[in-house]
Order: structure tokens, then C-alpha cells, then sequence
């Protein structure tokens, strides 16, 4: 049985989505504040985290980074209708999902049950790509240039996999959403733009003048090598 962490600091809402979760076959795990939620992660190893933003002691984007730290455990978080800075901060920092407030616990159900699969059905099926000075590995989600360990996110590695691996292809940013992000994704391709400009900023740390990531005009972006080598 997959263990479901709640984390909110509303119990009458934990009251409701714990009772849908375990008729969704979820063993539920629950925490009020951001320091208790991080607690009973690092104790309990959940396999998906319902994280609020608003909560005392710590909020959700403190125990969103703290998560990311050590896991790519997906993470849906719950922002307020109208706070679209949330949601933005949310995705930047690694969550996989929002969900905004009202909602119906059917529809965070199946929302978590998408995000679900989107990991289980990852099409990758290597853990270790080398292109130059570029390694990225799958096993333990790590990135390094010219041996520099490089943090990024689970998107953005995502991200730069999809390219890197397929770097004859032009991919659109409607792509690219669809890929990394599912059909059933309420977000829209400015998203794609600001993983790709977060990317670019933190892969720009170390130089590397062999390959980079070129926007395609019209069309979306693509790992572009600039060298005859390989």
C-alpha cells in the first residue's frame, strides 16, 4: 500500500482528504505544521506528499525545498485561488503539481493518481547519460559538468534528459508539456519557458562550449551541439 503524507494545517480538510485517500487504497499519513510534516517524511518515506503552502512553523515552500533536498518524491502542492506567485514558486522549486483552493477531494484523488502515473510510466528506461562534459544520472538524480555537480530540480533534470538524450529533435513547448508534465497537466507552456530559463541559468554555472540549449524559433528548443566531435 502507498504511503500518502497530508500536510495541512486545516484539520477539518486533512479530516476529509484522509478519509478519500483511504478508499483510494492510501495508507494516509498526517502533519498540521511544516516541521512535523519533515519529521514524519524523513521517518516514514511516503511515496507522494499533498503539501499546503500556508502552515505555522515552516511553510510549504521550506518543506518543499527540504524534501528536494534528498527526494524526488512527488510533491502536489495546494495553493490559494488567485495567488498565482504560489503556484509559479511551487513548480520552480520542484513541486510536480498544484491544486487550488476550493476543491473536491475527488478531484485531488485523481490528480495525485496522475502524478502517480506519470512516475511509474517514465518511458526512460537507462539511467546514465554522458555527452562531453555532461553526465546525467537517472539512479540518483544527479547532473554534473566538466565534473561539477550541477543541482537542479526533478523537472528541470527531466528536463535537460529529454533534450540531451534526443538531441537531433526540436521538441515544441506543447511537447514538451505534454512529456514532462502529462495531458492532464492545467498549466500552460510559459511554464516549459520558465523550467527551460532556470535550466540555462544554473547549467551556465560551468562553462561548457561544446553543447548548450538553443531556443528554436517558432518551434520550441533543443540540445544543440557545437562541435563536429560525437
Amino acid at each position: 500500500m502507498q504511503k500518502l503524507l497530508i500536510v495541512d494545517d486545516n484539520q477539518q480538510i486533512t479530516s476529509i482528504l484522509a478519509e478519500y485517500a483511504k478508499k483510494n487504497s492510501y495508507d494516509v499519513l498526517l502533519a498540521y505544521d511544516g516541521e512535523t510534516a519533515l519529521e514524519i517524511f524523513h521517518n516514514e518515506q511516503p511515496d507522494v506528499v499533498l503539501l499546503d503552502v500556508m502552515m505555522p512553523k515552516k511553510d510549504g515552500f521550506a518543506v518543499c525545498r527540504e524534501i528536494r533536498e534528498t527526494s524526488n518524491v512527488p510533491i502536489l502542492m495546494i495553493t490559494a485561488r488567485g495567488e498565482d506567485f504560489e503556484r509559479i514558486m511551487g513548480l520552480e522549486i520542484g513541486a510536480d503539481d498544484y491544486i487550488v483552493k476550493p476543491f473536491s477531494p475527488g478531484e485531488v484523488m485523481a490528480r495525485i493518481k496522475a502524478v502517480m502515473r506519470r512516475v511509474q510510466q517514465d518511458p526512460v528506461n537507462t539511467q546514465l547519460f554522458s555527452f562531453h562534459d555532461l553526465t546525467i544520472n537517472l539512479e540518483n538524480y544527479t547532473v554534473t559538468v566538466d565534473n561539477q555537480p550541477i543541482l537542479l530540480t526533478k523537472k528541470e533534470l527531466d528536463l535537460l534528459w529529454t533534450l540531451a538524450s534526443n538531441r537531433k529533435k526540436a521538441y515544441s513547448r506543447d511537447e514538451l508539456l505534454n512529456l514532462l508534465w502529462g495531458f492532464d497537466y492545467f498549466g500552460d507552456t510559459r511554464t516549459v519557458d520558465s523550467h527551460i530559463k532556470r535550466l540555462r541559468s544554473k547549467l551556465n554555472q560551468v562553462d561548457h562550449p561544446l553543447w548548450d540549449i538553443k531556443t528554436i524559433w517558432g518551434v520550441g528548443y533543443k540540445f544543440e551541439v557545437l562541435s563536429d566531435e560525437n
